[in-house]
């Protein structure tokens, strides 16, 4: 529950920093004195887009902060997942604007992103305004409503798996049905590139070799030429380098014995002219086996030639990519030869998955109109102890095409009096009727859904004192179940029922208009509901309703 409130410098407020209590609590006040405000404030502690204007004027940066008492709810999981530290005795939410426009959420002073304020807002407090009363209009919210009573959580989650699962292979099913009219329309394109590449008889390497073919065939002359001048120079019978080097080592030789030295130098010049031995005759197979054929070269450059045509026309830069090209297209002709068998196969996969949503969806269904069937006995009850004993309230439960939600279309008709035939709530019911048909759906969710604090925003607009009463003792009941219930009333016969009233003001100062808010003591309480009795001129029977109306 919200414990303390704390606001900075927002709109018109200076400094505000008040105590709230568990139960049934009610704030009055006059029109305009503040009292959205207020509302405004905690709609940024929930999460909601900030404006630089809402800083009082002068101020360069408003501070709006609650402390929380979470100790009998259960939402620690939430701090865990988030790595926030948890304080279940005193949680704390701060919200801090600038005049520059900056805005910073905190939540037990660990900053966090806007987003992830709201995430716990919606788990700590709900603020029903008038115009949430629109939403009786909506059929997710109709639908939302039923499934909080059907407590059908799990089996919801369930069911939107398998819905997610079964969109999923229904988009696959629809793609490889495209996939394959499209290859069939191509199949004999595609046959023929297929055909085409394969008559090419790639081989992998086979350009780069091919190349350096090429590049050696077109220098033939050169290679020629340089081989013959170096076999001449190795093997001439006079001059040749091997014949000299043999001739320096015989001479060397000759004079070992008297030139000891000379020794090592002949065995180094005798190993010289075996390697240039082995080299000279190495040289002269090579001229002799050397014969360059333009006709072979011609081949070998039509056979590039064709491979580059190739790269060119299937946008790839190696035969290795032409390939691989080739071996995709067999495999796409061999899809479209089993294609049937393909969209056959994931026909029945989705069968099945539709199926099983069937399946769960039947048992949310069956869940939801065990809800509904609850709901209009005791809306029934509670709209007749509002003063509504004729009005009946149905909840139109009908199959509709499977959805994120499952396959039920969910709509609430109202009716006033028997005689009147069920229609839309929304468009038959009057304010009064649409404010009384809410508060009972919020009395019903809310022993549903543990949520620590709900504030009514003048939810009783439209009703008469009498009927004010009865909504007043709703709101106690909701208070009593480990839950903090504010309503922001104009109607004495709800402030009397408060276990606790404050009142807001505005104060006119030489800086401004200032706004403030206090709790009320019981003599307070009793001008205070006077005041909304009988106007600005207190009279002794108001003050004597008044404390009438508290059970003083």
């Amino acid at each position: 529950m919200l414990r303390q409130l704390y606001i900075k410098n927002f709109t018109l407020i200076d400094e505000l920093n008040i105590e709230l209590h568990p139960g049934f609590s009610v704030i009055t006040g006059e029109t305009g004195a503040g009292k959205s405000i207020i509302l405004g404030a905690i709609g940024l502690l929930l999460g909601q887009r900030a404006d630089s204007k809402s800083i009082k004027q002068g101020a360069d940066r408003c501070t709006i902060e609650a402390h929380f008492d979470l100790s009998r709810y259960d939402i620690k999981a939430f701090f865990t997942e988030n790595d926030i530290d948890y304080d279940e005795q005193d949680t704390i939410i701060r919200r801090e604007l600038t005049a520059a426009g900056k805005s910073r959420a905190f939540i037990n002073d660990t900053p966090v992103a806007l987003s992830m304020l709201k995430e716990l807002g919606d788990q700590l407090v709900d603020v029903h305004s008038q115009h949430q009363n629109l939403l009786l209009n909506k059929q997710d919210f109709q639908l939302s409503v039923v499934d909080i009573l059907a407590q059908d959580s799990k089996e919801l989650a369930d069911y939107q798996q398998s819905y997610a699962e079964y969109q999923q292979k229904t988009k696959e099913l629809t793609a490889l049905q495209e996939e394959i009219a499209r290859n069939k329309q191509n199949a004999d394109f595609l046959q023929f590139q297929y055909d085409e590449l394969t008559a090419a008889q790639l081989t992998t390497g086979e350009q780069e070799e091919l190349e350096q073919q090429s590049e050696t065939m077109s220098h033939a002359e050169d290679i020629k030429s340089a081989l013959y001048e170096a076999d001449n120079a190795l093997n001439s019978d006079e001059q040749s380098v091997v014949t000299l080097v043999k001739k320096a080592s015989d001479a060397l030789s000759s004079i070992s014995k008297v030139l000891p030295q000379t020794t090592e130098l002949t065995e180094r010049l005798n190993s010289c002219r075996i390697e240039l031995k082995d080299i000279a005759d190495e040289v002269s197979q090579l001229l002799e086996h050397t014969d360059f054929d333009p006709a072979e070269l011609e081949n070998i450059n039509n056979r590039l030639d064709r491979l580059y045509e190739l790269e060119k026309k299937y946008h790839v830069e190696t035969v290795e990519e032409l390939i691989s090209q080739r071996d995709e297209l067999k495999q796409k002709l061999a899809h479209i030869e089993n294609s049937d068998d393909a969209v056959s196969e994931k026909e029945r996969e989705v069968a099945l998955l539709r199926s099983r949503c069937a399946h769960r969806a039947e048992a949310v269904g069956t869940m939801r109109r065990a809800a509904a069937q609850q709901m209009r006995s005791q809306l029934a009850a509670r709209l007749e102890a509002l003063g509504m004993p004729h009005a009946r309230f149905e909840i139109s439960i009908t199959p509709t095409e499977l959805g994120k939600n499952g396959q039920d279309n969910v709509a609430f008709l109202f009716s006033a009096n028997t005689s009147t035939p069920l229609q839309p709530v929304a468009q038959v019911a009057s304010g009064g009727e649409i404010a009384r048909v809410m508060l009972s759906l919020k009395a019903m969710i809310s022993g549903a859904v543990k949520l620590p604090t709900i504030i009514f925003d003048e939810i009783d607009t439209g009703v008469s004192g009498k009927i004010a009463e009865k909504m007043a003792q709703i709101m106690q009941e909701m208070g009593r179940t480990e839950r903090q219930v504010i309503s922001i009333t104009h109607l004495p016969q709800i402030a009397a029922l408060g276990s606790h009233h404050y009142r807001v003001s505005k104060e006119e100062t030489p800086q401004g208009t200032v706004s403030h808010m206090k709790e009320l003591s019981t003599d307070e309480r009793v001008t205070e509901i006077a005041q909304m009795l009988s106007g600005s001129d207190i009279t002794n029977a108001a003050i004597d309703n008044a404390k009438q109306l508290l059970k003083l």
